[in-house]
């Protein structure tokens, strides 16, 4: 198994920006599960996730990445800090260099391509640091 690699600044196409995922993140994801009712149904989830499960991911997230069976990244405007969506990977094939992406973005900001946005750069991101040159969505 592989270790995903460390994303330690940012990714930005000017627009949006991906850092890792922190403690701060929780407050801003718990809120968007609020403000829209059918997201945890939309991302497989049977309900919202709790602050303490968020918690858990946060601090797992170091470890799974070391593992090679996720990374867990934050969507977040340009030189700020406050959650706007998020980026998972997961279902890693390092044979077939493929893995699973899901996303979602705030509610309020919804409609203005930043999904695709966050995609693309993770894709490239990606498959210059990890070699993974496919994603399912």
């Amino acid at each position: 198994m592989t270790a995903l690699p460390a994303l330690t600044g940012r990714l930005s196409d000017g627009v949006i920006e991906l850092r890792a995922i922190a403690d701060w993140d929780i407050p801003e994801i718990l809120i968007a599960h609020q403000d829209d009712r059918e997201l945890a149904g939309k991302l497989g989830l049977k309900r919202p996730p709790s602050g303490a499960a968020l918690g858990s991911e946060v601090e797992n997230a170091d470890a799974e990445r070391v593992a090679g069976t996720a990374l867990r990244l934050t969507v977040v405007e340009p030189g700020g800090e406050e959650c706007r969506g998020r980026l998972v990977v997961s279902e890693v094939d390092w044979e077939a260099r493929s893995a699973r992406v899901q996303v979602w973005i705030a509610p309020a900001l919804r409609g203005r391509g930043l999904a695709r946005r966050a995609v693309a750069l993770a894709a490239e991101w990606l498959r210059s640091r990890a070699g993974i040159e496919q994603l399912q969505c």
